[in-house]
């Protein structure tokens, strides 16, 4: 399995810009549909995803360790009583908040622990149960997942790690598209909490017509909801 305190950054594949400073009206570039302006957005992210990452990776593993012990407390607190719920959370993955002891919590409190399975490409993500020490089999990227025939869930609370989130909670990921597929595709809405340090926090990610915003974002500092318009 890989291992999730993996302190060797990745490589760039373009180098990282300044575009994160730059007011999305000025530029331009906010929810467009024009083409070519769309891939300059894909551009910028691709490039801010590794200035993220490659920053996140730089935090000491210790420094990164307490961070994560206090997203996971606000985390508690936000949920609430977790009885009867389903809740999903992640396995880390390149320096994310480690958040399997709150899974853990919410068992011994009464609810259900997922994880995120990726079926295919440009699908949504299917969940399934999760629990300490049951069977794992090797995901996308090497990640743990629950192995097959584990139960699929429909979960109630959705936690999902950010790589950059802006003051209206759109949530710089990957770049797979799994998680905005999985929001519209499920049958209805759950609560949805992202997490990250706040090292992640920049000015916008430059959302376009298919990004949907979380409820918030957890991180070592502050609960983040989305400002008002």
């Amino acid at each position: 399995m890989s291992d999730p305190n993996d302190e060797t950054p990745a490589g760039y594949a373009s180098p990282p810009c300044l575009m994160h400073e730059v007011d999305p009206a000025y530029s331009g570039l906010a929810n467009t549909a024009d083409p070519s302006q769309k891939a300059d957005v894909q551009r910028w992210r691709k490039a801010e995803r590794d200035r993220l990452v490659k920053a996140r990776l730089a935090a000491p593993l210790e420094q990164r360790k307490a961070w994560g012990a206090t997203i996971a407390e606000r985390l508690a607190d936000a949920i609430g009583d977790p009885a009867g719920l389903t809740v999903s959370a992640y396995w880390p993955f390149r320096g994310e908040p480690d958040l399997r002891g709150l899974l853990k919590q919410v068992i011994a409190g009464g609810g259900r622990a997922a994880l995120p399975v990726v079926v295919a490409k440009a699908t949504p993500l299917i969940f399934r149960t999760w629990e300490p020490r049951a069977p794992l089999e090797r995901g996308v990227w090497n990640i743990p997942i629950p192995a097959e025939g584990a139960e699929e869930v429909t979960p109630d609370v959705v936690i999902s790690p950010v790589i950059g989130f802006d003051p209206d909670c759109y949530r710089l990921g990957y770049g797979g598209g799994f998680f905005d597929r999985t929001l519209a595709a499920l049958p209805q809405r759950p609560r949805v909490f992202g997490v990250g340090f706040t090292l992640a926090a920049i000015p916008t990610i430059y959302p376009q017509a298919h990004d949907i915003p979380m409820d918030c974002v957890v991180t070592e500092e502050a609960v983040v909801h989305p400002r008002e318009t």
